[in-house]
């Protein structure tokens, strides 16, 4: 597997730059760009001693294979992240709070799931390595630099992963529209899990029987149905209400 890839847009490139600079090689910014974000940018490569080069807009485009860049690239090196998923776990001095996505294909989601796991201090983002979307340029812009921030582990067998998560003390909660049990009911101050299906398919079978609890998210209009980013935004904030909850007495 490659060691560098391209990641496009301005929020991905800036949260990379103050977080990790080491780990970008130069930044490709289209030099019809003269706008002040574009101007930020080259400030922040200034000060970071980041290499930027001006280039023109159909270079930017042949890198990242897409027109929705906003006219900027980064060659990057692949973050050190941990090598296994116990490693993190044995570092945690809290609940586990862990993001499971079986089967998630679209970038987009992907990449707003990310998002609300940073916003709401999910410790890692499991998804299985086949059949399912990894962190591409698109997640990472979508992401907004969430994808550098919040561990994500691809896994070879997600029903072992989850059974090792279990055997950890880890509840494992999956979500289901036909679940007895309700969002609102739950007790979620535990080291958790949470377990969200794909777009249209849900969990698969064995993932579903892996699960300690199945939930509910009540729902009072026509729809059936959420977009899993929304669905996981919904969980995990109500998981982080709760610990907050806990916390403050």
């Amino acid at each position: 597997m490659s060691r560098s890839h391209y990641i496009f847009g301005f929020h991905a490139i800036t949260s990379r730059l103050r977080q990790h600079p080491d780990s970008i090689r130069e930044i490709y910014l289209d030099a019809n760009r003269q706008d002040q974000r574009a101007r930020d940018l080259i400030n922040l490569a200034e000060t970071t001693s980041t290499r930027l080069i001006l280039c023109d807009q159909d270079r930017v485009h042949k890198m990242t294979g897409t027109t929705h860049h906003q006219g900027v690239a980064a060659h990057v090196t692949k973050l050190q992240q941990y090598a296994v998923l116990e490693d993190l776990l044995d570092g945690l001095t809290e609940p586990a709070f862990l993001l499971v996505l079986d089967g998630v294909k679209d970038p987009h989601n992907l990449g707003a799931c990310l998002r609300v796991a940073d916003a709401f201090g999910v410790h890692a983002v499991i998804v299985p390595k086949d059949r399912a979307v990894g962190l591409s340029a698109t997640v990472h812009k979508v992401a907004s630099g969430a994808a550098d921030t919040v561990p994500f582990f691809a896994v070879t067998n997600l029903a072992r992963t989850l059974r090792e998560l279990k055997e950890a003390g880890i509840w494992i909660v999956g979500t289901a529209a036909d679940a007895s049990d309700t969002l609102a009911a739950v007790t979620l101050t535990r080291p958790i899990a949470w377990v969200l299906g794909a777009e249209g398919e849900g969990m698969r079978r064995l993932t579903r029987e892996t699960c300690d609890q199945l939930v509910s998210i009540p729902m009072s209009g026509s729809i059936e149905s959420l977009n899993v980013s929304v669905s996981a935004g919904i969980c995990l904030f109500e998981t982080y209400r709760q610990h907050i909850r806990k916390r403050n007495g």
